[in-house]
């Protein structure tokens, strides 16, 4: 097992463990977070094993896997840090190449916190990486959320702004979808995030929302990234909602750290530029 401190030896900052068989795969997410993550200390794994005699030697904060380990799976891995001692809540990201065919499939077990795209470039992984041990808002990000439970949208919504976010929200689909209208055709599409239920009162569902932005009024992922909330737990109909266009979906009951993480992780990623791919 490989250790080592990024920028200055802290005690207080946060540990990140990389687990991937490939030492340059671990080398070269260790440098992406040395350049672009501040004050956090790496713990460099490249098997099961060594995560877990890792895990024995203190807790971590944040575990990044790879889906294919020497000695087993990134889903195995996940297991085995949930069962070691005081880390339970520890967030898990799956880095893959191939993570969305497997979030689409539903793979991925309650296990794994996140997944990251190696296709979304080396700046998109520290954003998100950062957004787990470093969470900073983003002043002015505007998310549309519609939501029709009086009791669910404030809970929600004050979530959203503790986090330095603008909430505008609607009760239905129809009232969202008449102001992304009144924006249709100009630079600004009115919202930089879409956070919408999958069942709304109206008319139109959370679906037929994200169905409409993606194709009537042709907004990419990262034009106008869409979070689904669902309390679903039918795999196929999560599987829908993401080949429908979802940038991810929040599970029910919502967590406010995970909620404002993806939001903030899709608000990052759509300001960024095109990157190269993440590849050893």
């Amino acid at each position: 097992m490989e250790s080592s401190n990024l920028r200055h030896v802290d005690t207080t900052a946060p540990r990140v463990m990389v687990v991937d068989g490939s030492r340059l795969v671990r080398k070269l997410i260790g440098d992406v977070l040395a350049r672009e993550v501040a004050d956090i200390r790496l713990i460099s794994c490249g098997s099961i094993k060594e995560a877990r005699a890792a895990l024995e030697a203190g807790p971590v904060d944040l575990v990044t896997t790879a889906l294919s380990l020497p000695d087993g799976d990134g889903i195995t891995l996940a297991r085995t840090v949930r069962e070691a001692s005081g880390q339970s809540y520890v967030p898990i990201i799956v880095i893959s190449g191939d993570a969305q065919a497997h979030l689409e499939s539903r793979r991925f077990t309650e296990d794994v916190t996140d997944y990251f795209d190696k296709a979304l470039g080396h700046s998109a992984l520290a954003a998100f990486i950062r957004g787990y041990v470093q969470p900073q808002p983003i002043p002015g990000a505007r998310v549309l959320y519609v939501e029709d439970s009086r009791v669910v949208a404030l809970a929600t919504k004050r979530m959203l702004e503790r986090h330095g976010m603008t909430v505008l929200h609607f009760n239905g689909a129809e009232e969202a979808l008449e102001h992304l209208e009144a924006h249709r055709g100009q630079d600004d599409t009115g919202a930089d995030l879409v956070l919408t239920d999958v069942y709304l009162k109206g008319e139109l569902s959370g679906h037929d929302l994200l169905a409409r932005l993606r194709s009537d009024f042709g907004y990419g992922k990262r034009r106008l990234p869409v979070l689904v909330m669902t309390g679903d737990a039918n795999p196929d109909n999560q599987s829908g909602l993401l080949r429908a266009g979802a940038n991810d979906l929040v599970l029910k009951p919502i967590e406010e750290r995970l909620l404002v993480t993806k939001a903030l992780f899709q608000l990052r990623l759509s300001r960024l530029p095109e990157q190269r791919s993440f590849h050893a």
